[in-house]
């Protein structure tokens, strides 16, 4: 078995270092590094030869990253046995040095096995806004961790894919599955790791993110490029359930935006409750079992988030802060749900790193 990665890459002379630092790094090391450079303006292609991979430059491509890995992908492939693997990851990641390794083992051992993929953690900085996000992260890793691997989404930051399982996905395309013939990555899917996933699914293939592949990604600076990047992710999630329908590969799927659209509404009239009682009552009453409840319920993000440090905990204790964080992250699924429903366009940016930042696998 043997390991292709392919990094695509829009202006990232400032990450990529670390990204390719981190790779060289692994106890398994990779056969082949290629940088697909798509429309690039900075050093991001000097970068990548400095360092000694290749580098595969799209041409003519409007489909952002999608398009540029189908370009690449469409003559890798043919070159690669059915167990040779491809790894597909960020420009902004790096994966801890086990992840090739701990992959390779996952595959050998289950022929069944059509993909691996990572469990990301925030990389550090960006204040207030950053500590949600690691948070946020920590206890999904939490979860995923507690589920043996089990994932609903193979992370777009790094995950590697067994060749045949790609070749397969590419022709069914415009039959079994959405998408135009021959591509791997439909690029009419604004989430296209999300889009691949099930697409994976529906072959039969399975799925796993074992505790061991670790990626450090980057986290959103700024409310408004976290508000950007959501809106994506959970507009990408509906419109990709719409593209698929009712199946039972996205059955699962169905129950879980369900059940996000549940925590919305009970999120939001707990809010209303508490605001109806201030106003109603002449004083406040403390109640000892809604006092215990919160207790518990404040002990129970503390708990989850204990992995991240100090400040992770500090955070979560306080409660209220989350919510609120809560409450940011459940309009942005109201936007995608009313933008859908309206017809209204979508579209994403891509975030650019100005300077170089310190971060470690």
């Amino acid at each position: 078995m043997t390991v292709t990665v392919l990094i695509p890459a829009h202006n990232e002379q400032a990450s990529l270092p670390h990204t390719l630092r981190a790779l060289q790094a692994q106890t398994f090391p990779p056969r082949r590094v290629v940088v697909v450079a798509d429309n690039c303006t900075d050093g991001t292609v000097s970068v990548a030869r400095e360092h000694g991979v290749d580098v595969f430059e799209s041409v003519g491509n409007v489909h952002k990253k999608g398009g540029a890995l189908n370009q690449a992908l469409e003559y890798l492939l043919s070159t690669l046995g059915d167990n040779d693997c491809v790894m597909v990851m960020d420009a902004d990641s790096q994966i801890g040095v086990e992840y090739l390794a701990t992959a390779r083992d996952r595959f050998t051992s289950d022929r069944a096995l059509m993909s691996v993929g990572g469990l990301f953690h925030g990389e550090e900085g960006h204040g207030l806004i950053g500590q949600f996000q690691r948070n946020e992260y920590t206890r999904y890793q939490r979860e995923i961790e507690r589920r043996d691997g089990r994932v609903f989404v193979l992370t777009g930051t790094a995950s590697i894919f067994r060749s045949a399982a790609l070749r397969g996905v590419a022709e069914a395309r415009g039959q079994t599955l959405p998408g135009k013939p021959g591509d791997v990555y439909d690029t009419a899917a604004l989430t296209e790791d999300n889009e691949l996933t099930i697409a994976i699914k529906t072959l039969g293939g399975l799925t796993t993110s074992p505790e061991k592949c670790t990626v450090v990604t980057e986290l959103m600076p700024s409310w408004k490029m976290l508000w950007a990047q959501r809106l994506r992710w959970q507009r990408g999630a509906l419109e990709n359930l719409g593209a698929y329908g009712v199946t039972p590969q996205t059955m699962r799927y169905w129950a879980q935006q369900i059940g996000i659209g549940y925590g919305v509404i009970a999120l939001f009239s707990y809010f209303a409750l508490m605001i109806l009682m201030l106003v109603s009552m002449d004083t406040w009453v403390w109640f000892p079992f809604w006092m215990l409840l919160g207790f518990v319920f404040a002990i129970e993000r503390v708990i989850t988030t204990w992995r991240g440090g100090w400040r992770a905990r500090l955070l979560a204790v306080l409660v209220i802060p989350e919510l609120i964080y809560d409450v940011f992250l459940n309009l942005a699924f109201l936007k995608g749900v009313g933008d859908i429903a309206f017809g209204r366009s979508a579209a994403w940016k891509h975030v650019e790193h100005k300077e170089p930042a310190q971060r470690g696998a």
